[in-house]
């Protein structure tokens, strides 16, 4: 027998509970069934399939690596089925689809709202969800297709050989700080004068951290040990206009808050350069609305 035959969807359900868990009596309560049948069941299931899905131990159930492939499978297979659940009810209410897109703080401030503006130009009933997180947590979510797309700092590998990218832009990083700033008023302002102030810098292993590193290796430097670290552009944008801390940031991000008036570029040059890309999944695409936000994003990345 096949054992994909035995597999429902609450038979999926029942799988990502048990990984969650870890516990046959937990999972059944939750499930509303019994703990002898769950046994069972997922006894037969290992029997069809001749493999072991879970080590049983003293404390409950661990995974194998065969049940970590088949739960991740289940994981894709659960958020396909709830994005095209959304997807009908946004067509049903006279919408024009969903698209999910997953930011990280370099492109939340810029390329990514500009392209959301561009694409409810284009479809104005459009339903969009913006998740902002760092790219370690949006890539997992991307692959296990929880979004339909992911913009932030280029990665140096892609974590899914079906996960399609495309590098975007290229930028450097800059310095900055609050307008009211007493290095705003210098001319030209050095690394002394820099090193005088407190930093805020994004958190170690996060790429704007590693462009500023290489920044500040080819000037010579070394990171203060007094830095605050910190991975949200709003927090940081709060930090700054209430503070002399003086942070980094990349160009994009800050020639818009400076246009705003929320932040200034302190006038350092700096050698790093970090490059912002674009990810999806390629069967995403079928859908119109994910198919005109990528393009929307194109078309804001090549705006100057």
């Amino acid at each position: 027998m096949d054992w994909t035959h035995r597999l429902r969807l609450r038979h999926l359900q029942v799988l990502l509970s048990l990984a969650e868990t870890g516990n046959l009596s937990q999972s059944a309560a939750l499930l509303n069934t019994t703990q002898p049948a769950l046994s069972k069941w997922l006894r037969e299931l290992e029997e069809d399939m001749e493999l072991p899905l879970f080590e049983r131990h003293a404390r409950g159930l661990r995974p194998t690596p065969y049940g970590e492939s088949l739960i991740e499978h289940a994981r894709r297979i659960e958020a396909s089925l709830d994005t095209a659940r959304d997807d009908m009810l946004a067509l049903r209410d006279g919408g024009s689809g969903l698209v999910t897109i997953g930011t990280s703080g370099v492109s939340a401030a810029d390329t990514v709202p500009l392209a959301v503006a561009r694409l409810l130009q284009q479809m104005p009933r459009a339903q969009v969800r913006l998740i902002e997180s760092t790219m370690n947590l949006l890539m997992p979510q991307l692959v296990r297709g929880e979004l339909d797309i992911v913009v932030g700092r280029s990665a140096p590998g892609i974590p899914d050989p079906q996960i399609s990218s495309e590098t975007l832009y290229t930028e450097p990083i800059n310095f900055v700080s609050r307008p009211q700033h007493p290095l705003a008023r210098e001319d030209a302002p050095d690394w002394d004068d820099l090193l005088a102030y407190p930093w805020i810098v994004w958190p170690q292993g996060t790429p704007v951290h590693n462009a500023f590193q290489t920044a500040l290796a080819a000037a010579g430097r070394t990171m203060p040990s007094h830095c605050v670290e910190s991975n949200s552009s709003i927090l940081n944008l709060t930090l700054l206009n209430h503070t002399d801390l003086v942070g980094v940031a990349s160009h994009r991000a800050a020639l818009r808050f400076e246009r705003l008036n929320l932040l200034c570029i302190l006038p350092i040059e700096l050698a790093g350069f970090g490059s912002v890309s674009m990810y999806w999944r390629p069967e995403s695409v079928k859908r119109l609305a994910v198919a005109v936000a990528v393009e929307s994003l194109r078309a804001c990345a090549e705006a100057k």
